[in-house]
């Protein structure tokens, strides 16, 4: 169980991933370092708790405006990956190569509250807890087709065998040995939200309420939300290739059924002409069969870019900390 020494309190590192954040950094950085520095002051954490921002190969000027955080803060210092690995990776590579003794993972958009950091780190120093996830309190900033296509998503993941925490995404503290945990789960496609919860130590929860986006435009739109969902499925769970199996066994019984009752048709002289009920059979076992190939095709293309066991990311510049 993770320990916590009153005389020397745990040193934090917040990893806020960054991809063309410009308009929305500035804010960002004020705010999470205020909030460092009171949590400091309250003697919650050690006074070399920072944030550590990571750019995720941003083509704008987030990283000119890291550095300069850097250069005006302590209590801040910048990673620059040395190209665009996504959300994920960018969170993981801060989790990896960021100092502490505690880590958490927040978005810079400023949607999740800034200020329950400080109630995350109450929860990891008084139950010892390993993990504790900022799960939303309600939905209600979201319009009706996100609420229910991301409420639905939720329940799609229990459905499939996933372990994920309704209505978490990606903001959470981790202790330093859960974050050695993560980082011995070797697979390049990563889905946090499902890794986490398999490392199994003692978690909490904190509610909050998620805001609208400070400034700027978000970075996961439509396309990028539905790729990581169905990442989520194709990474931990097999269910999907489970169920081709019973849609095959079940077509297949009811060809056997389509079978006797022609041959008795056919032999009782009873068979009419049927072009149209032909033609939908075909469709429909043609649209199966491609379907099923396609999925197949998914679990195989997984397999194939997981052996090749590729770096996850290269980090170009590190920036702030003892340096400055």
């Amino acid at each position: 169980m993770t320990t916590f020494n009153a005389l020397t309190p745990p040193r934090l590192c917040v990893v806020v991933p960054c991809y063309n954040e410009q308009e929305v950094l500035s804010e960002s950085a004020k705010r999470l370092t205020a909030v460092l520095e009171g949590i400091v002051e309250a003697g919650l954490v050690h006074d070399k708790s920072h944030a550590l921002f990571v750019d995720d190969g941003s083509r704008d000027d987030t990283w000119s405006l890291i550095e300069q955080t850097t250069r005006e803060s302590r209590r801040a210092q910048g990673l620059k990956l040395s190209r665009n690995r996504g959300h994920q990776n960018a969170v993981f590579a801060g989790l990896m190569e960021g100092e502490g003794d505690i880590f958490i993972s927040i978005d810079a958009d400023l949607q999740d509250d800034v200020s329950v950091i400080g109630k995350m780190v109450r929860k990891y120093i008084e139950n010892g807890t390993d993990i504790v996830y900022g799960v939303r309190a309600d939905r209600s900033s979201d319009s009706r087709f996100k609420r229910l296509t991301a409420e639905g998503y939720y329940r799609i993941l229990s459905l499939m065998g996933v372990e994920a925490v309704f209505n978490h995404a990606d903001f959470r503290l981790m202790s330093a040995r859960a974050v050695r945990a993560l980082g011995s789960y070797r697979e390049v496609h990563l889905f946090l939200r499902g890794l986490v919860p398999l490392i199994g130590f003692k978690t909490a929860t904190v509610e909050y309420n998620r805001s609208e986006r400070f400034a700027g435009e978000s970075k996961y739109p439509l396309r990028k939300m539905l790729s990581l969902a169905w990442e989520g499925i194709t990474s931990f769970s097999a269910r999907p290739l489970r169920m081709i199996f019973v849609a095959g066994a079940a077509v297949s019984f009811l060809s056997f059924i389509a079978a006797a009752f022609a041959v008795v048709a056919s032999l009782t002289g009873t068979t009419i002409a049927g072009w149209a009920s032909l033609m939908v059979m075909v469709a429909f076992l043609g649209g199966i069969q491609l379907l099923s190939i396609g999925l197949i095709g998914e679990y195989i293309a997984k397999i194939y870019i997981e052996i090749k066991d590729r770096p996850r990311y290269f980090v170009d510049i590190k920036t702030g900390g003892e340096e400055v």
